[in-house]
């Protein structure tokens, strides 16, 4: 694939109206680059999860537009979004979204076995190998532990060999071993299955697994860290979180005052 695997032209997501009136996205322009990991973080209520949902048509915009790959999303149908999202986009989440009376290898084909498309065995093979679920594609959810049933999830979200794959906060009902390994496979499957993968997370240790971490504040993106470390990340959450709090600065619930981003 060539060009950006999503980007957006002026975004902007608002509700309310009036005095109530509150702008989650202001005018953000981005892209995502192909082929890589990339993470949003952001102070609670920066806009980083209504970024991602617009992003990925799950959500619709006040203004501004959004693409992936070459297809404008925005002004697309319900009936067209519904095959965009099934045929280009794969999700993971916080929780996991398995239907319990269904085996592991069951609930990684179901969204293809829904849609009538057939399975690319080798492809599916080869992602079930990456995520290390070859001896428990029998078992339900329920004989899974939480990372297992995750990366149930992460191959549920790949088997369809989708252009983008949107995780938001898929590590927040793990402990700190089972979202280690589901944040390498993410990674593994960048590298090694050419995936891109664009990851909300509050965690500077999950972020460091990416690529580029983008930071929002106010509904902008005010910073990028290319190659980061989990040190880098918390220093830069560190730096938003005191402009945030210093007197005068914009909370970002009404009109379209933002933070400006500071140099690299």
């Amino acid at each position: 694939m060539t060009g950006p695997a999503a980007r957006a032209a002026q975004l902007t997501k608002s509700y309310g109206t009036g005095d109530t009136r509150v702008v989650a996205l202001d005018a953000v322009d981005v892209e995502i680059e192909s082929g890589r990991f990339t993470a949003v973080m952001g102070p609670s209520g920066s806009g980083k999860s209504t970024l991602m949902h617009c992003l990925a048509g799950l959500d619709t915009a006040t203004s501004g537009r959004t693409w992936i790959g070459e297809t404008e999303v925005t002004g697309l149908n319900d009936r067209q979004l519904t095959r965009l999202r099934r045929d280009r986009v794969g999700f993971v989440f916080q929780s996991f979204n398995l239907l319990p009376t269904l085996s592991a290898l069951e609930n990684i084909t179901l969204p293809g076995d829904i849609a009538g498309r057939r399975t690319d065995r080798a492809w599916l093979d080869q992602v079930i190998d990456t995520l290390g679920l070859g001896d428990r594609l029998g078992h339900r959810p329920a004989q899974l532990s939480g990372g297992q049933q995750q990366r149930v999830a992460v191959a549920r979200a790949l088997a369809a060999r989708p252009q983008l794959v949107f995780a938001d906060e898929p590590t927040g009902n793990l402990d700190s071993r089972s979202g280690s390994e589901v944040l390498g496979f993410l990674r593994r499957s960048v590298d090694e299955l050419g995936q891109t993968v664009v990851m909300v997370t509050h965690d500077p240790a999950a972020a460091a697994h990416a690529d580029l971490v983008l930071f929002l504040a106010d509904g902008r993106i005010v910073d990028r860290l290319p190659d980061p470390d989990a040190d880098g990340v918390l220093a830069r959450m560190r730096r938003l979180d005191a402009r945030r709090d210093a007197p005068g600065a914009s909370t970002g619930t009404t009109g379209t005052t933002g933070t400006t981003a500071e140099p690299s």
